[in-house]
C-alpha cells in the first residue's frame, strides 16, 4: 500500500491582515467555510485561529472560536487544531484559552521563544483598511514569547484533555526543547512535530535548512515522531514537494501564504490543499483522510471536542 500523508490546513492565522487578500478568511462564517472547503479538499486537520469579525485583527477569546467551531462539527469529519500561539503579542494564559475550554484533538504548541518579524511584507504591501494592520506589520520588536514555563504551563493545562500537540520548531533548538519535555515525561509518541521554514526570525528555507532539521529531528526521537512541514511565503509548495519525497507531511493555508504560484495569490485554502494534493498523488503516495491521520497520530476522536 501506498504511504498516506497528511495535509494540514491553516486557514487565517494571525501574520496577514485583511488588506493583503480577499480570500483571507475573517469572519466566523468565512473562518468556518474555509475550513470545510479545505477538508472537502483534501486536508485532514484544520488548524484555526479566531479574528474580530469587523477589524480583522486576532481575537483568542474562546467566545470568538465557538461560531465557527459549532458549524466545523456540524458539517465536517475534520481533525481540529486549535492555535495555542494566538499572536506573538499575546501572553500565554490568553493564548491557551480556546483548547483549554474546547478541548480540541490537537492543538499547536510553539517550542521556543524567538524575534518574530512581519516588516518584510511592507515591501510589497502598502495601502491598508484598518489602522492596526500597518503597526502590526512595522513592529520590528516583536519576541514572540515561550519558555520552558510557558511551554509547561500549556502542557500542564491541557494535560488532562486528552489534546495532543502539533509541535511547531522554528529552529533546531527548538527541536532540542522537545526533547527534553519528552524526556521528562511531559509529552508522549507519536509527536507531530511540524518543522517551520522561511519565516524571518527562524530557519531559513534552503534545502539544505530542510535536511539539517530533518537530521536532528531523526536523531532526537527516531520512529517516535510524525513529521511535517511549513513553508512561509513562496516557500510553501517547494518545501512542501521537497518533504513529502522525503516521508514528510505537509501543512498550507493562507496562514502560512497567500500565494498560489509565482506572482498569483491564493483564491481560497481549499485551492491551496489541491496543489499540495498535487504533489502527493504525483509522487504515487495517498492523500491521508481525517480518520487516517486520527490513527497515525492516536488522537481522541472528533466527537470529543467540547462545543
Amino acid at each position: 500500500m501506498s504511504r498516506k500523508v497528511i495535509i494540514t490546513c491553516a486557514v487565517t492565522g494571525a501574520i496577514h491582515t485583511p488588506s493583503m487578500s480577499k480570500a483571507l478568511p475573517v469572519t466566523p462564517q468565512e473562518i468556518a467555510d474555509a475550513a470545510i472547503g479545505a477538508a472537502e479538499a483534501g486536508a485532514a486537520i484544520v488548524h484555526l485561529h479566531a479574528r474580530n469579525p469587523k477589524t480583522g485583527q486576532p481575537d483568542q477569546s474562546p467566545e470568538a472560536f465557538e461560531p465557527f467551531l459549532k458549524i466545523i462539527k456540524q458539517r465536517s469529519n475534520a481533525v481540529v487544531n486549535l492555535t495555542t500561539g494566538g499572536a506573538p503579542t499575546m501572553k500565554v494564559d490568553e493564548r491557551v484559552r480556546p483548547a483549554a475550554v474546547y478541548k480540541p484533538e490537537v492543538a499547536s504548541l510553539n517550542m521556543g521563544s524567538m524575534n518574530f518579524a512581519f516588516f518584510g511584507m511592507l515591501n510589497r504591501f502598502k495601502s491598508f483598511e484598518h489602522e492596526w494592520e500597518r503597526k502590526h506589520l512595522e513592529n520590528k520588536d516583536i519576541v514572540f514569547r515561550n519558555t520552558f514555563a510557558d511551554i509547561e504551563y500549556v502542557l500542564t493545562t491541557l494535560s488532562g484533555s486528552g489534546t495532543r500537540f502539533e509541535f511547531e520548531c522554528y529552529d533546531t533548538a527548538h527541536l532540542y526543547n522537545l526533547k527534553y519535555f519528552l524526556d521528562q515525561g511531559l509529552v508522549k509518541a507519536p509527536l507531530f512535530v511540524q518543522t517551520v521554514f522561511g519565516l524571518q526570525g527562524g530557519t531559513g528555507a534552503h534545502p539544505e535548512d530542510v535536511l539539517h532539521m530533518k537530521r536532528t529531528a531523526d536523531r532526537l526521537f527516531g520512529d517516535q515522531y510524525v513529521w511535517s512541514v511549513l513553508g512561509a511565503g513562496r516557500n510553501q509548495l517547494p518545501i512542501a514537494a521537497m518533504a513529502t519525497a522525503m516521508g514528510g507531511n505537509i501543512r498550507v493555508g493562507l496562514e502560512d501564504s497567500l500565494w498560489a504560484a509565482p506572482g498569483r495569490m491564493a483564491e481560497s485554502n481549499a485551492e491551496q490543499v489541491r496543489l499540495a494534493r498535487k504533489i502527493i498523488e504525483g509522487l504515487g503516495l495517498e492523500v491521508a483522510s481525517p480518520d487516517d491521520a486520527r490513527e497515525i497520530l492516536h488522537l481522541k476522536g472528533g466527537d470529543t471536542l467540547q462545543v
